[in-house]
Formats: C-alpha cells, sequence, structure tokens
C-alpha cells in the first residue's frame, strides 16, 4: 500500500481517503517530470523503431511492459494495490515467495489500465508537453512510465475506497448492484464536497511544487499550469476512479460478470 501503508479487513472510509491527495499526488508526474521534453508522438506509433519481434507496440509501451516484466520478478503484481499494464501472460512469475496480505477487498478481476494508457496519451499529454519532436524519446519514454504506473495505483485505488464505503453503507450498495444500477451507485459513491477540497489541494500543491525557481527566488512562471493539474484530476483522474468504485461494488455483490 502506498507509504508501506497495509489496511486491515476492515477500513474506513477516513482510513482509505486520509492518503489523498498526498500520497497519491501525480503533481511531480505531470508537472515536474514529463514537461522538460515535448510530445515526441513517434514514441506512440507503432512501426518506429527496430523493436523485438515479439512486440507489435510502440516504442514507449515497449519500455513500460519491458520494466514490468523486471517488477513481476520481484512480486510487485502480487500485491493488491497494484496492477500492470502488459498482459498477465507474458510476465514472468515472480522469483520471490508470496507475501500474506490482509483481505481487504473482495475477489476481483478490474483493471482499466488500457483506459489509462489511452486517457495519458490521447488526453493528459496534450496538457502537460508542448507540441513538438525533441528526439529526447528514451527520456520522455521514462517519464511515461512513472506518470502511468502512478496514475494506475492512484486510480485502482478506487477499490479500496469503495470497499470502506460498502461496509458503511451496505445495504444501500447492495440493492443498487442487485439492480445493476450503475448510475444510482455512481450517484450514491459520488460526495461533489469532498472532491471540491480534494481540487483545491491538488491546485495549492501544483502552485507549490510546480514553480520555476531561479537564483532570485521563485517567480510566478509554472511548468505546468496548477488550474491544468486540477482540471487533469476533475476530468480524467476522478471518473476514472469512480468507474473503478462502480465496477468493483457491482463484483463484490454480483460477481465478475457485471461489468463490461
Amino acid at each position: 500500500m502506498p507509504d508501506g501503508k497495509v489496511f486491515t479487513p476492515n477500513p474506513s472510509t477516513n482510513d482509505v481517503c486520509s492518503l489523498e491527495p498526498s500520497t497519491l499526488d501525480l503533481r511531480a508526474e505531470l508537472g515536474d517530470a514529463h514537461d522538460m521534453f515535448k510530445r515526441n508522438p513517434i514514441i506512440y506509433t507503432p512501426g518506429k523503431f527496430d523493436l523485438p519481434d515479439d512486440c507489435d507496440g510502440t516504442f514507449s509501451q515497449h519500455l513500460l511492459y519491458e520494466l514490468e516484466k523486471v517488477h513481476a520478478r520481484v512480486r510487485r503484481y502480487t500485491s493488491p494495490d497494484e496492477h500492470p499494464f502488459a498482459p498477465e501472460s507474458i510476465l514472468p512469475k515472480p522469483i520471490l515467495g508470496n507475501l500474506e496480505y490482509p483481505q481487504t477487498l473482495r475477489i476481483n478481476n478490474i483493471n482499466v489500465n488500457s483506459m489509462i494508457e489511452d486517457t495519458y496519451r490521447t488526453s493528459i499529454l496534450p496538457e502537460i508537453c508542448e507540441e513538438g519532436d525533441d528526439q529526447n524519446y528514451g527520456s520522455s519514454a521514462t517519464c511515461d512510465v512513472a506518470c502511468l504506473q502512478a496514475l494506475s495505483k492512484r486510480i485502482h485505488y478506487g477499490k479500496f475506497i469503495a470497499e470502506a464505503k460498502c461496509q458503511e453503507s451496505e445495504s444501500k450498495y447492495r440493492e443498487l448492484a442487485r439492480k445493476e444500477d450503475k448510475d444510482g451507485i455512481w450517484k450514491l459513491l459520488s460526495n461533489l464536497a469532498v472532491e471540491k477540497v480534494l481540487l483545491k489541494r491538488v491546485e495549492n500543491k501544483a502552485r507549490s511544487y510546480g514553480l520555476d525557481i531561479t537564483v532570485n527566488g521563485p517567480k510566478e512562471v509554472y511548468k505546468v499550469n496548477p488550474v491544468k493539474i486540477a482540471e487533469i484530476y476533475s476530468d480524467f483522474i476522478i471518473p476514472l476512479t469512480k468507474e473503478v468504485e462502480v465496477d468493483y461494488i457491482l463484483q463484490r455483490y454480483i460477481g465478475n460478470n457485471s461489468t463490461n
């Protein structure tokens, strides 16, 4: 879990939300890293690099998958808060023994990384990177890995939030899940007041960490507009997190056949 925290099998909503947004923050990846390079669209286009024969994806995706193979060997993806982008069929088995994790979550098969990857490349990158090609392909792809893995952890954390909410309002969520009422579940789990506070905190943190520092001290010039960072949360991260929450609640009560 983030910051080395592992919840008990019965976390409260306050427990799981207490880590937001500080320990699951994306400002470093989104605001301080990728903005140093241009968008470099060639690394997201298949067939532009001499990749191994078994790789038919993009340069950026190739680096991500190869790193995930290494991470899989040291059991990263046996943790309930980690989800690979690479197909599980190409990931090697861990060379380390299993760890015992508290049974906080119900069994589920939720992995929205394909949606995260698409959203990142089509909607987020244009907001944080200047258009163009500066040939920093390796550095850009390395930043992609950091951004995508941070996004994945933050968004899939919705499972833990959903579990806590279910334990606090068991009968309401069970009834909505029985009806497969996705809109009703979405409405029940949404808390606009909390989201408003979260977005303001994200913007304030982006203002604190995103300033360009000179020898004369910080100026009001930001690497990425703090409002843009908050908008990325509002338009993409929060909705995707809610998608995970809704899917988890449906699977929790009526099984894996309830989701797309």
